[in-house]
């Protein structure tokens, strides 16, 4: 039986990271966040659209083994999901760059939590107002690591406007952490929820 040896391979040089996703020289401290949110609220969204490299996605279609299993009430229509992470990076400035982790959604899913979390600096908790109810066990979770984060509500077309106070007193929340609007679509919207969560940072920082 005949084998190659190793002196037959052709070896391919190595690819290295493209032009587009190499740090800028300027960085000096690079954080991780990590985006979390019940099922179907816009975590891929989020990360996809302010991320300033080409986002890693776990997308998978949805198949008949999650019936029964998910919570699908309200996402009736979502054909995929995430079911292991997303990933991107944005430059906050010329010297600070975020690590993005969005997390999956469903609570099979959850036992990746653990390793997504590790060395996180603080988290997004994405909500959908119309299905406030998936957002409790997530928020639950982060409270009980120790995790500080921002709420951000995703704007939906047909979510009706809840005051925040009223948003605040939904999910049990402390006055100090802070409440944002966003569109999870539009760059600069998601841009200006990190922007808060890294201000909130600063804030327990220096307190």
């Amino acid at each position: 039986m005949d084998f190659k040896s190793s002196e037959t391979l052709v070896e391919h040089p190595a690819e290295g990271p493209r032009t587009e996703d190499e740090l800028p020289d300027t960085a000096a401290a690079a954080v991780k966040v990590v985006i979390v949110g019940g099922f179907g609220v816009g975590k891929t969204t989020l990360v996809g659209s302010v991320s300033e490299i080409r986002p890693l996605t776990t997308e998978e279609t949805m198949t008949q083994a999650g019936v029964g299993v998910d919570d699908t009430i309200g996402v009736e229509r979502k054909t995929s999901t995430t079911v292991a992470m997303d990933f991107g990076r944005i430059s906050l400035n010329d010297e600070l760059v975020l690590y993005l982790f969005g997390t999956p959604g469903q609570q099979r899913f959850w036992f990746l939590w653990n390793g997504l979390f590790d060395g996180a600096l603080g988290a997004v908790v994405l909500i959908d107002t119309r299905r406030l109810e998936v957002s409790f066990d997530v928020i639950g979770r982060l409270e009980e690591r120790g995790v500080p984060f921002v709420v951000a509500i995703n704007s939906f077309p047909d979510a009706p406007p809840h005051p925040v106070e009223e948003v605040r007193a939904a999910l049990d929340l402390p006055a100090n952490v802070p409440i944002v609007d966003c569109d999870a679509r539009l760059r600069p919207s998601s841009r200006d929820v990190l922007m808060t969560l890294m201000r909130y940072l600063h804030s327990l920082a220096v307190a």
